[in-house]
């Protein structure tokens, strides 16, 4: 039965782990993607495989809350720790199967802009806003077999073009767009924000609308997202939170709030 009493990011993080498969090496960014890679661990997917960029590979992320990908929490019972350029070269080798990042603005193509915001290249040097950049997030958009990206849903992030491009989507849209580009990865799978769920036309490879959060209609996603998304003729509403999920993100995972 679900659960009403929660907020926008516990429900993406829920959503998110729900996304995740049983038995899959996940590269994670720091931040909201952790917590939903432990508790999809402690719940239906014991058997993921966590990478982090500081260089751990199969860790149980069940001694604390890993505050960065560099956390020494990040290495607990992993299977082995040997630095960034090891995990890096586990991608680019293709044993990587899903990039769970974030950023600020994403495009109709899930291309993903962490970089700045303003006119580029001119106001690059010092842009409205400076973002924390790319961290690993453009090689994992390059190299993992598919990415899941985590976003608030605002109508300024959902941009037609982006300020800058930091991790590439499906690029342009254009057919063999990423392979022209010599890009590994087959591109982005689910995008998952505050208001829905989307993936991606197989055609056009444009956003598209698969389910709403709680709380959400096709029209308050539409309403807020800054470019046509392709709308399929049914839309599925997600279930709200367990009382499970709840508890372990509050109580067992996120005790201290820093991310949540």
């Amino acid at each position: 039965m679900g659960n009403n009493n929660f907020t926008p990011q516990e429900m993406i993080v829920i959503a998110g782990s729900r996304t995740l498969e049983d038995k899959k090496v996940v590269f994670a960014g720091t931040g909201l993607p952790i917590i939903a890679i432990t508790l999809a661990q402690l719940t239906h997917a014991p058997n993921i495989v966590p990478v982090f960029e500081a260089g751990a590979v199969g860790p149980t992320l069940n001694k604390g809350l890993p505050l960065s990908v560099g956390d020494s929490r990040t290495t607990v019972n992993a299977s082995y720790l040997q630095g960034l350029n090891i995990t890096f070269e586990l991608t680019q080798r293709g044993f990587c199967d899903i990039g769970f990042i974030g950023g600020a603005e994403i495009d109709p193509y899930g291309n993903v802009n962490s970089t700045m915001i303003g006119q580029y290249p001119e106001e690059y040097e010092k842009p409205q806003v400076r973002l924390p950049g790319s961290g690993g997030a453009h090689d994992m958009a390059c190299s993992c077999e598919r990415t899941i990206i985590i976003m608030k849903h605002e109508e300024r992030r959902f941009k037609e073009k982006l300020s800058y491009l930091t991790s590439p989507g499906y690029i342009d849209g254009t057919p063999d767009a990423r392979k022209k580009a010599g890009l590994l990865g087959k591109g982005p799978f689910r995008v998952i924000t505050t208001r829905a769920i989307f993936g991606f036309c197989e055609e056009t490879f444009r956003m598209k609308l698969l389910a709403t959060l709680p709380g959400e209609t096709v029209e308050s996603v539409v309403n807020n997202t800054g470019f046509k998304l392709v709308i399929p003729d049914k839309v599925e509403e997600f279930p709200a939170p367990t009382e499970e999920e709840l508890h372990l993100i509050r109580n067992v995972i996120d005790t201290e709030r820093y991310y949540i």
